[in-house]
């Protein structure tokens, strides 16, 4: 996975922060959206993954300055160069724009440092699409908060910037799902995954909902079953996630997370490859533990490293930590 390393280090040259425009606010929002991509080789011990997060750490730590102060701020902002702003997202209509969640920084703010941290994990993606023809891309992480679903619409977002690309992003987090809201879908009616899964006359078109705006097609969760796991296990589940490779250049799957619950055990045979999303001084490393004991070796594609350690994601999950620490639950309104 060398091309891995290469990315890593053009991330670390990108800028040592992010500077946001337009004021405090917008800053702190691109702040919590920024990550990199950080990995070791398929097959290599667990130990070289953990020391990679270790290293990342470290680097973001150094790299860190001390904040500004509001006057600061305020006299240094500058507006964004017109001609930076990508033609594609210039189009968006305010409404458009008012339904998506703040957090999607490669669809709203595609100039912006943190959206060339998602078009460096773009560009890996494609280098394996091209290799190993990697296509279905599962976007998971050890427990809650870590921010895979913020990470996952950010990946597909920015490998939809290519006009000819078709990205399917699909949410296959049954228990706590958020794509269909953080995409501005809303509340929809409509069928979705658990729809087509139970019901075998249900096509992959029929639960598809499109974006033309943002050039992105989305399979929400559906109807809300008690028993996940058990739908899942479905070889209808295999059956759709085929059919949308042959439809799609790329398929993001948001999961649920590896550790707290089963579901992506077997979620795992139909995918080619996890990306594992870590966040800077908050994801414990035995909770890393466990989630890559999880995963087969060959299936991880690789870390996603959140520099920011504050408070990210809106995955509301029980929080399944090492013995003597305790559990806690992250409310859905704060992934």
């Amino acid at each position: 996975m060398e091309c891995g390393r290469r990315s890593s280090r053009s991330v670390e040259r990108g800028g040592r922060s992010l500077r946001a425009r337009g004021g405090p606010r917008a800053e702190a929002r691109r702040r919590r959206a920024g990550s990199r991509a950080i990995d070791a080789p398929p097959g290599e011990p667990m130990s070289k993954f953990l020391q990679a997060l270790e290293q990342a750490e470290h680097d973001a730590a150094l790299r860190r300055d001390p904040a500004p102060s509001s006057d600061e701020r305020a006299s240094t902002a500058l507006p964004p160069p017109a001609d930076r702003v990508a033609p594609w997202a210039a189009e968006l209509s305010p409404g458009v724009s008012e339904e998506l969640d703040e957090h999607l920084v490669s669809l709203l703010a595609p100039s912006s440092f943190a959206a060339e941290q998602y078009r460096a994990l773009r560009y890996e993606i494609e280098q394996r699409h091209k290799s190993n023809d990697l296509s279905v891309v599962a976007v998971s992480s050890p427990g809650a908060a870590d921010g895979k679903t913020t990470t996952a619409i950010n990946l597909a977002g920015a490998l939809a910037q290519s006009p000819d690309t078709r990205v399917l992003l699909v949410d296959v987090d049954l228990r706590w799902p958020s794509l269909a809201t953080r995409v501005g879908l809303g509340d929809i009616g409509g069928p979705g995954l658990v729809d087509a899964i139970l019901d075998p006359t249900l096509s992959l078109p029929a639960v598809v909902h499109t974006r033309p705006h943002l050039n992105l097609s989305v399979v929400t969760a559906g109807r809300r079953r008690a028993t996940p796991y058990e739908v899942l296990k479905s070889p209808r589940l295999g059956e759709l996630l085929a059919e949308a490779r042959r439809r799609f250049d790329y398929v993001i799957v948001d999961t649920p997370p590896l550790v707290s619950v089963p579901d992506c055990r077997v979620i795992g045979k139909w995918v080619d490859g996890f990306l594992i999303v870590v966040t800077a001084h908050r994801t414990a490393r035995k909770l890393l533990e466990e989630a890559l004991q999880v995963m087969e070796p060959a299936k991880i594609v690789g870390l996603v490293f959140n520099e920011d350690d504050r408070h990210l994601s809106r995955d509301a999950y029980p929080l399944r930590r090492p013995a003597g620490r305790s559990t806690r639950r992250h409310s859905a309104s704060n992934d």
